[in-house]
């Protein structure tokens, strides 16, 4: 399976590690390399992740990483890497 990463998902990730970076620069690459390698990982068993309750979809889920929800959508030959955003703005 191929993995598709969405304009939108590269945005959003660019402005998270530009916050992260504010404060460690260093810590904003390992983010970025960790988070990388966990979205590789999930064509080996997409459907081990839990279904997104933001979509009446059986085929989008959630990668859940450090605080933050990566929300991908299966297809028939690829991932499709579609946004990710902080746990955080539940709380509010």
């Amino acid at each position: 399976m191929i993995i598709e990463k969405l304009a939108r998902f590269a945005d959003e990730l660019s402005n998270i590690l530009d916050f992260i970076a504010l404060d460690n620069p260093r810590l904003a690459l390992q983010f970025q390399q960790d988070l990388l390698l966990q979205i590789d990982k999930i064509p080996q068993n997409p459907l081990s992740f839990r279904q997104s309750n933001l979509f009446d979809d059986k085929n989008i889920r959630e990668l859940i990483f450090k605080g933050y929800i990566i929300i991908f959508k299966i297809q028939a030959n690829n991932i499709v890497v579609l946004g990710i955003f902080s746990t955080n703005i539940w709380e509010h």
